[in-house]
């Protein structure tokens, strides 16, 4: 019986790695922060409530499609802290129009904490490299 199971587990084993392919040669792209150009938020925030905010972002062209958010979490003596960055796929084309364009989307947020909220949206990066943040402040009531 033991050998049953070894036997078998080996058969998987060697047939997970038969199914992948190393050397896929499908689309390739890499991820890219994508600068958030308008935010619209509640005035305050009601504890354990649900809320849609409304996120416009820029992509820099044709070939960058929009991925979701990445929201890192802090806290602080006086606030909950998120920064927030807008992740983008970038595909590698041969050919892609550099045309900048701004999109909307919605991201969804329920309100878990009685402090006030502090959101650092990511806007871009300043000539110097530094990434550029607006900030807005949200109570909750």
């Amino acid at each position: 019986m033991r050998r049953f199971v070894k036997a078998t587990s080996l058969l998987l084993l060697i047939t997970l790695f038969l199914s992948c392919d190393l050397h896929d040669e499908g689309e390739k792209y890499e991820l890219v922060a994508l600068p958030i150009a308008e935010v619209q938020l509640p005035e305050s925030f009601i504890l354990n409530e649900r809320y849609l905010f409304n996120i416009s972002f820029t992509r820099p062209d044709a070939c960058t499609g929009f991925r979701g958010f990445e929201v890192v979490v802090e806290e602080t003596e006086t606030h909950t802290v998120r920064h927030v960055v807008a992740i983008g796929a970038q595909f590698q084309e041969t050919f892609c129009p550099q045309a900048t364009e701004t999109l909307q989307t919605q991201m969804q947020f329920v309100c878990m904490y009685s402090s006030p909220y502090l959101f650092r949206f990511y806007t871009g990066d300043d000539p110097d490299g530094n990434p550029q943040y607006l900030e807005i402040e949200v109570p909750v009531e």
